[in-house]
This record gives C-alpha cells, sequence and structure tokens, in this order.
C-alpha cells in the first residue's frame, strides 16, 4: 500500500493507531510463536475503523542485535530497512513497557536507549517521483502518533529532486519511506520482535488484505538468529572506474575555482562529488558489507534501505542533519577532512592542523554560520554550543559545531527539513548556485547519496545525511559515493585524496587483482 495514495493524499485522521504489547518472550524463537498466535486472532477481531495501523509487539530477555537478525533472513526477497542511531547525549529515549501492555513506572528505568532497529516487508510505503512535499509528509504523520512511539518510517530523500532518476536508483523514486511489517529492534539490554498492519479503504487496502499480506510475510521470516561478526571475505574486484576520471575531476575542480574567484559569481563552496563503480567476482552481500562497517561505527549512523527488487543503499555516515524531540530540534555543522595519526602525538599535530587551517575553517564557518541562518528563521531560538572543536572518527577528523534550537510548533518539522536538506556541507553556497553547477558538471546521478535518510516518529524523528555511502547489489556491483568541498584555496590532487580516503571503509573490504592495481594507480595519479 503506497500511503501517497498516488498523489490522491487522504486527509483525514486514521481510525486507529495502536500498540498492544504482550508478555515477555526469553528468547526471538518464543517471540515469534506469540507473534503468530497474536496475529492468528486478529482475523477474528475485525474492527469497525476503515483505516488503521496497529503494532503488536513481544519483549525479549536476549538482548540480540538488530543487524544479526536481518542478516540471518537471507532467503527472503522483501523490502528491507535497517538503522541504528548514533551515540549521543540527546538521543532517542523509547518507554520500556513491562509486557502486560501498560507502561512500567520505576522511574528512570522506565527508559532505555533504543539502538537499532531492522525492518522486512513494508506494512505501509511511502514513494512518489516528484519532490517530496508538505503533503508527502502529511500522508507520512497520518500513520504515527505519539501514543505509539516504535510505529517509525524509515527511508530517505534524494539529493536533488529536480534532476533525472538513473536506473539504478529507479525503485526509490523521489523518496521512499516504509513501515516495516516485520521488526526487530535491539536496546541496550534485551530485544523486541514486533509485527505491524496497515489498511485504509481509500488507498484500496482493507484490513483482511493487510492480515493476509503480513502472513505471508511472517512465513518468510526465519524465527532462528545466527551470531554472526564482522570478519567477511573481501569480494574480488575485477573492474573498476571512477566518474569522473582524475583528468576530469581536475578540469571540474578548476572550473569551480574560477567561478569562485570571479567577480561575477556568488559562489563561495560548491561540493564536487564521485561515483565508483567496483564489479565483482560474486555479488557483494549489503547487509555483510554493513556488519564490517559496525567497527567503524563509533559515533556514526549505519542504515540499509532496499525498496522492492532494487540495490541497497547502505552507508555509515557521521553526520547528523537534525534530530526532533517534540519541540527541540538539534543539528550540527561538520567540515573540513585530515585522516588519524598513527601514533598520539601525530594524530594530536594532525589535528591541530586542522584546527588553525585557514581553508579548512573557512569551509567549516560556511557550513555553520549557513545551519545557523536556517535555524533562525524557523526556530524561535538557537544556541551554537561548541563553536568549533574536532570531531574524531576511527579513520578521519572534522571540525564539528552543535547546533539546539526550539520550535514553535510541531509542525514546523517540515520546514526544518526541507530548509537544512541539503546543506553546504554536500552542496555548497550560495545553495542553488552549486546545485546548478552540481548538475552541469556531474555526469553520475547522486540518488540518496547526501540526501536526508533516517525516520518520522510521532513525537520524535531524525535523520542523517547520507554520506559514505554506497549503493550495493542486484547487478549494479557496488557504487561507492564521496564528495569533498571546494572553496578558495582547494588543491584538485588533495581533493581526489581525500576522496580515496573518505571511500577507503569500502575499499578495505575488497581485494583488487595485480592487472586492476596497476589501473588503479594510473587513475590516482
Amino acid at each position: 500500500m503506497n500511503g501517497c495514495g498516488g498523489g490522491n493524499y487522504p486527509r483525514s485522521p486514521l481510525g486507529i493507531i495502536e500498540t498492544r504489547t504482550l508478555p515477555t518472550a526469553p528468547t526471538p524463537l518464543l517471540a515469534a510463536g506469540r507473534l503468530n498466535s497474536a496475529i492468528f486472532h486478529l482475523k477474528s477481531d475485525s474492527p469497525a475503523e476503515d483505516s488503521g495501523i496497529i503494532r503488536i509487539e513481544v519483549p525479549i530477555q536476549e538482548k540480540v542485535e538488530a543487524l544479526d537478525w536481518l542478516r540471518s533472513q537471507s532467503d527472503t526477497l522483501l523490502p528491507r530497512c535497517y538503522f541504528s542511531g548514533r551515540d549521543s547525549g540527546d538521543t532517542a529515549l523509547i518507554e520500556n513497557r513491562n509486557g502486560d501492555g501498560h507502561a512500567s513506572s520505576n522511574g528512570h528505568d522506565s527508559q532505555q536507549n533504543l539502538l537499532s532497529v531492522a525492518g522486512l516487508g513494508s506494512a505501509v510505503s511511502f514513494r512518489h517521483l516528484h519532490p517530496f512535499s508538505l503533503d508527502d509528509w502529511h500522508s507520512i504523520k497520518r500513520f504515527l502518533s505519539k501514543k505509539c512511539p516504535l510505529i517509525r518510517a524509515y527511508g530517505a530523500i534524494r539529493f536533488d529532486a529536480r534532476s533525472d532518476i538513473a536506473p539504478e536508483w529507479k525503485g526509490f523514486g523521489s523518496f521512499y519511506f516504509m513501515v516495516p511489517q516485520v521488526e526487530f529492534d535491539e536496546f541496550k539490554g534485551n530485544s523486541m520482535l514486533a509485527a505491524t498492519i496497515a489498511w485504509d479503504k481509500r488507498l484500496s487496502r482493507t484490513y483482511e488484505q493487510a492480515i493476509a499480506s503480513l502472513e505471508a510475510t511472517m512465513l518468510q521470516v526465519s524465527s532462528g538468529v545466527r551470531r554472526l561478526n564482522g570478519n567477511s571475505s573481501r569480494a574480488k574486484v575485477f573492474h573498476q572506474t571512477h566518474v569522473p576520471n582524475k583528468l576530469s575531476w581536475d578540469k571540474s575542480v578548476k572550473r569551480a575555482l574560477d567561478l569562485i574567484s570571479s567577480k561575477n559569481s556568488t559562489l563561495v563552496k560548491v561540493v564536487l562529488a564521485r561515483s565508483s563503480r567496483v564489479l565483482t567476482m560474486v555479488e557483494i552481500d549489503p547487509l555483510e558489507w554493513l556488519t564490517s562497517l559496525q567497527v567503524e561505527g563509533d559515533n556514526a549512523y549505519q542504515f540499509c534501505l532496499q525498496p522492492p527488487e532494487s540495490p541497497a543503499f547502505i552507508g555509515n555516515t557521521p553526520e547528523r542533519l537534525f534530530y526532533r524531540n517534540r519541540l527541540n530540534v538539534y543539528s550540527e555543522a561538520l567540515a573540513g577532512t585530515r585522516a588519524r595519526g598513527g601514533t598520539e602525538s601525530l594524530d594530536l599535530q594532525i589535528g591541530n592542523d586542522l584546527l588553525s587551517s585557514a581553508k579548512d575553517h573557512h569551509e567549516f564557518a560556511v557550513v555553520r554560520e549557513s545551519i545557523r541562518r536556517k535555524f533562525e528563521n524557523v526556530c524561535c531560538s538557537t544556541v551554537v554550543e561548541p563553536s568549533k572543536v574536532l570531531r574524531k572518527l576511527p579513520r578521519v577528523q572534522h571540525l564539528y559545531a552543535k547546533l539546539t534550537g526550539t520550535l514553535q510548533k510541531e509542525d514546523d518539522e517540515f520546514k526544518i527539513l526541507s530548509s537544512l536538506h541539503p546543506t553546504p556541507a554536500v552542496c555548497g553556497l550560495p545553495t542553488e548556485e552549486a546545485r546548478i553547477l552540481i548538475s552541469e558538471t556531474e555526469k553520475f546521478d547522486r540518488g540518496m547519496y547526501a540526501g536526508p535518510v533516517g525516520w518520522f516518529g510521532g513525537a520524535e524523528s531524525e535523520f542523517a545525511v547520507g554520506i559514505r555511502s554506497a549503493l550495493v547489489g542486484k547487478g549494479v556491483g557496488a557504487l561507492l559515493y564521496a564528495g569533498t568541498g571546494i572553496v578558495e584555496g582547494s588543491n584538485s590532487s588533495l581533493e581526489w585524496q581525500e576522496l580515496e580516503l573518505k571511500t577507503s571503509q569500502f575499499t578495505k573490504l575488497m581485494k583488487f587483482e595485480a592487472p586492476l592495481l596497476a589501473t588503479r594507480e594510473r587513475i590516482e595519479l
């Protein structure tokens, strides 16, 4: 069921939005049994409402990683999603239920962090070819409620909805979101298995059809979970191409620098990107790659989004677009890049060089001040603290600032999303001038790369920026994406090295054959 209604947007609220919590089960296997029994009883408990969404959840005493559960569902062709939040002091807190359908009331322990979510099948999805609009946002929010915080729509939005969609991105449309039919939630100390049905006669989906669809999905779900590690075998690569190649990259950077220095142009910064296609001997498992990326996942988001019959969009991004908790909204500025040092003293030296670099400060300040202005246009108060510090990740370090604002009303969430995206960190400044240059320069479709990726909820929403990402599987091999900011003083060869550094989290997972190594060296000179 497409909740956007093919452009005919239902306006009235759903008849019922409800979460039913069953008693806690000791293992995923027993939780699946209780869930199947509850689904069976739904057949004889048909509601009077013509529309609604019902989530049935079973807490699990055993802590199981959501990605392990999703990888254990390897025999299914169902759409799937995965989202792992980032370690942070303002991450979403979810009410913990005591197993009888009522919230527990034991003080601080009644809330715990939801670490990651894996989903199979879609109770309702939202997809269209036109740019994501306020109507589309309302269509998603119809199915969400503050009273049911774990009913969420996970998905992504294109970097540039006005550009043509390449064949590899066709299944994603201009945006794609899904409320999972079957979902596995990983908490700090335990887990949860859930199933969701959604129906709306105005969207040609009856309650009976929703139940039948969920039953068909449950038949494809494996109750057992294989505990896996990130030590995957490296895929053998027999071909790799960069778009643009090094020669074309140098020309593109020179053109951008000429515009930035021109008196007739207002361009201050543009972010140019590269798409690297790798073809391997066997098809790459996107979830295997994602498992390997978890090793580098400290203080970063991991995600996977795979619509029906499409490749998987996966990533390990450090950059938050925004997180909303009712009226409070948080964002951040992230720009400037250096490698980590091999020793503590070298790492400190490299970090200090980044902090004192005039070129990197300029690039960073452009991003931070742009986001500050956008916050001030939507929020009734804005605070920037810290205003400039180092953000250290396993392979790279960046300049970082945190912004906090207060919305005037919760419906301003759409304004924040549409205002913040695209940030100067992935597009440039002024935004429209940079977007036009990108569309004229880049000869590939960014798709969801550098676009918003995350989830909408009733009281909360969170979106990352889809960088450090790749499109994997379904005949495309792997398309690795990376970008770098071009400002006055940029050097095309150094920026190319930065692209290599940013894609290294993926290239380290592959084994390049000897003839290809020579080809790569020629490309990168």
